[in-house]
Order: C-alpha cells, then structure tokens, then sequence
C-alpha cells in the first residue's frame, strides 16, 4: 500500500533525510512503513519562517519500487514511410520520438547548426557581435531554449502529458530532481548534452535530420501539401522532399516562413503578444525581499539552503496586462536577435543559477489595434512592428549588439541615467532614454507597472537596478490558424502548424507537448497510410 503524505519543514529540514523519515514515522495509522520517497518539492516563500513543502509517497507493508517511471520504448522507423518535420526545436524534437513510438519515420530539416557547432555562433554574438542569421540563440538544434534557460515548467499543463516529456528528459539524461521540483530547470549548461541525446535516439531508431537546411518553398496543389523545397546554408545545395504531411516547428523567430506562407495565400491571423524590456538586479536584493531578510548577512544564511530567489508580478495598466516573462534568478541577459540590424534581449541562467544577477522580461501586451501603422502587411502587421522596434533599438544602440539601456529608477521617473551600473549583458549597453524608444502606449505602461512592483516588492526600485531595450520575442505576433481537432491546417491539409511559431505554446514544455500531440493526431489520422 502507498501512502501521499504532505509535511511543511524548514529549508535545512527538507534536506535531511533523517528529519524527513522521522516525521513520516510519527503519522498514525500507517502499519509497518518500509520506505519513502519525495514526489513533490516546492518552496513557501509568502511569509516568515519560510517553509518547504514536500509531497512523500510513503511504502507500507510493501517493497520500495527503484523506478520512477519505466522508460519509454522507441521501434525502427519503416523507411518508406515519412513525416517531414520543420525545427529541430522541442516541438520538433518531442513530434518526432512520439512518431518513432509507433515506428513512423521523422524527417527533420534544421536551418540551423547542431547544439556543438551552433555554440560557437552564440559565442560570436557575445564576442564579436556577429550574427550567423541561421545558427545563433533563436535557431538550431534543440530550439530558442537550449541557450537561452531551459525552463520546464508551464501554465499550460492541460495541452498534454507533463509528466511525460519530463520523463523523457530524464530518459535523455536530465537530473531526476526535475520529476519532483514545483519549477524544474535543467539550466543552459546541461541542456546541449540532453539534447545530442535526444538526437542520438531519433538517428538509431532510422529517423533523418538535416542541419543547415533551410525550407525555401512548400508545393502545394488543390489545397494539399505535395513536396517541399529546401537548400543547405552552407553548401547551396537544393533538395526536394516528397510528404503528404508536413510538422511547421519553426519557432516564434522565423519571419522567412510566416512570409513565404502569405506568398502561398494560405491563411495567417494576426495575434497578440508583448513587448517591454530585460530589468536586472543583484540577485542578493531579489533574496533579501523574497526571503524577508534584513541585511546581506541574512540573505546568505539563507541561502545555504534555498536556491536563488525567483518572482513573477502582474499588473493591469489601463486595460493592458504588464507583467514578468521569463524570470531568471541567477542569471545573465543575452543578445537573441536573429539579424545583424536588431537588437534582442532575453535572459538565461546556468544550472546552478549562481551568477551575481536576477533578471526578467517586464513586457506589456499588444493587441492587433496597436498595429495601426502596420495594417497594409495585413497579418504580419505586429511582425512587421516588432523588426521596426528592434531595428529601432539598434540604431539607438549604435548599430552593433550594444544595447540601450537605462537605471530602472531613472526610466520609472523620466530621467536620463548619467551612469549604469554594472551588468551581465556582455556586448555591451550604452545609456539612452528609453521612452524615446517605445511607443507611449508601451512606455507608459510599463513605468506605470513598474510602480505597481515596487509597492508589491520593497526595495525593487533600486539605484542599482537597470533596464535594457528590447524584450521582443515573448511569443509569436502571428497565428496559423489549425483545426483543434485534427491539428491540421484550417485549409491546408497535411500542413501541421505548431507550438510557438504557429501561436499555440510557450516555452520548452508547452511545445514539447503540442508536438506530441500533433503526432498522435498524425499516428491517429495516418495509421497505415502515411507516405
């Protein structure tokens, strides 16, 4: 018999495993206990003392089991049969083992490079601030998130099986505390390996993927996927690939697709997403209010025993949600553009988030009627807004990598910053008024929300916190419409839109599961049919 039992200890009780059994031992009623595990860890921060919450599978009168989760079983692909993936991100990645399940062929095309080679293009941007337009932190193998973070969690645990995808990370040689933490994180330092794994798996179970390729048309006749075109970035060489099924996983950064998709008329929407800034602090401050400590001396105390402090603030601001994005306690800001006339930010941190910086995306929303001066792009409206404020920014920055930026409190009170403090931004940031830069519509809001923040989170307004320009790529600005049903195109049959690029996820978890998904809609669909 199993037993789940709840138990609220302090942060260097829940790591000692003497303290955990001693209070499972003490519950009533129980019979001969035999063992436990913890299922469940998350952190109670909302008051002092702080507390850890574990969730314990107690074992009574019966054996301990040593595996969490059976692995999962992959068969040879048939080779005559096919579905041609676009991305070698998790969407495309997560489509492809779910496929290889029933031993149906992945064919992956990947305009960018593998995590090992690609790595070297990261480093240029940080480097020499150039920008490989097909490899860099928005493209290559494993996706947006290898390099930037590695988060797994997500509000959108209804989209599929969760516990799934962690598992087959595990499988792929993820730590298994990322089965039991409330906000599992693998960090960018572990990710890549993870990741040549995954790879591994697709190859020897007779899956293909081809790198540096790039989708330059997609055929179509009476409505229907027929073949796709494609080219090597670094070859030239030109490739056709026969399918009646075609997996779009080409992230929220790939405008070449949403374009060649309006020249094909086949249906796009425009869709909202969010716009804003990268705010950094000391992470030492982030602890000092999410812990309640009084001084610095407390805050390392603390930390002995609870990882780098994590927020997440909303707000709404005249009718629009200001909120935090991709919160990265530990971290360091990254140059993410995908042309060399932008300017891009994001963030990330390494597995044991113990860099001296806390940042976070603080964007505000956008609707389609904040397109205005974009409407003749139709759709791509908001596309078309986003490269305008980003090449923006980079004239700002002085046509390089270096970015505006500016103190919080200055930006907040409408102030030029005379000084910056130190940041983790490594091409470089240069002081700009970044008002100037925004449309009032998103400035406004966010020096509004701002203040909304510091009154929820004492001290937040610091002197020594900094804000950089742009924060652009939340999500994507454009939809491809899809039947909820069958995940196929609404006109377009065998075209499979997904995740974040076709506007239905956000992050490592929710595409994982939204390409698992469109795979059992294909397994389901194609069953013994599919060419």
């Amino acid at each position: 018999m199993k037993k789940i039992l709840e138990l609220s200890l302090l942060p260097h009780e829940a790591e000692n495993n003497k303290i955990i059994e001693e209070r499972v031992s003490h519950q009533k009623h129980l019979g001969k206990i035999t063992g436990f595990r913890v299922n469940k860890k998350s952190i109670d921060a909302r008051r002092n003392p702080i507390k850890v919450i574990l969730h314990v599978e107690v074992f009574i009168d019966e054996e301990i089991s040593s595996l969490r989760f059976n692995p999962y079983q992959f068969k040879e692909a048939v080779q005559n049969k096919g579905v041609v993936i676009i991305g070698a991100g998790p969407a495309g990645l997560f489509t492809a083992l779910r496929l290889l399940e029933e031993g149906i062929k992945p064919i992956i095309i990947e305009r960018g490079k593998n995590v090992k080679d690609r790595r070297r293009d990261v480093a240029n941007i940080n480097k020499q601030q150039l920008i490989n337009p097909n490899s860099n932190y928005c493209f290559g193998e494993g996706g947006a998130g290898t390099y930037s973070d590695g988060k797994l969690y997500t509000r959108s645990n209804k989209r599929g099986d969760m516990k799934k995808v962690l598992e087959l990370f595990v499988q792929h040689g993820a730590d298994p505390s990322i089965l039991i933490e409330a906000h599992p994180h693998i960090g960018t330092n572990k990710l890549p390996q993870i990741i040549e794994q995954i790879r591994n798996t697709i190859l020897e179970n007779g899956g293909e993927i081809h790198f540096s390729t790039l989708l330059t048309d997609i055929e179509l006749r009476n409505d229907e996927i027929k073949y796709i075109k494609t080219k090597n970035t670094e070859t030239s060489e030109e490739k056709n690939f026969n399918t009646e099924n075609l997996v779009l996983a080409t992230g929220h950064s790939a405008r070449d697709i949403y374009i060649l998709l309006q020249q094909k008329k086949v249906v796009l929407e425009a869709k909202s997403f969010a716009i804003g800034v990268r705010v950094e602090h000391p992470q030492s401050l982030i602890d000092k209010i999410q812990y309640h400590c009084h001084d610095l001396r407390a805050v390392e105390k603390i930390r002995e025993h609870l990882p780098a402090a994590a927020y997440s603030l909303v707000q709404q601001v005249e009718g629009r949600g200001v909120y935090s994005f991709c919160m990265c306690p530990g971290g360091i800001i990254a140059p993410c553009a995908t042309e060399q006339n932008q300017i891009v930010v994001n963030g990330w941190s390494p597995s044991k988030r113990n860099n001296p910086y806390a940042n976070s995306g603080m964007v505000v929303s956008i609707e389609p009627e904040d397109y205005k001066g974009f409407k003749n792009h139709g759709p791509l409206a908001g596309m078309y807004l986003q490269q305008h404020l980003e090449q923006t920014c980079w004239l700002a920055g002085g046509k390089t990598q270096v970015a505006p930026a500016q103190r919080l409190q200055d930006f907040v009170n409408g102030k030029s910053s005379s000084s910056l403090p130190d940041c983790s931004y490594q091409p470089g940031i240069k002081s700009f008024e970044l008002n100037d830069l925004f449309p009032s519509s998103i400035s406004k809001r966010l020096r509004e929300g701002f203040k909304h923040f510091g009154k929820k989170m004492n001290g937040y307004l610091s002197s020594d916190a900094i804000v950089v320009a742009i924060e652009s790529r939340t999500s994507s600005p454009v939809r491809i419409p899809r039947n909820p049903n069958t995940f196929e195109h609404v006109t377009v049959k065998g075209l499979y839109p997904i995740a974040e690029g076709a506007g239905y996820a956000g992050g490592i978890m929710s595409a994982a599961m939204d390409g698992q998904q469109c795979a059992s809609k294909i397994i389901k669909k194609n069953s013994s049919s599919i060419k």
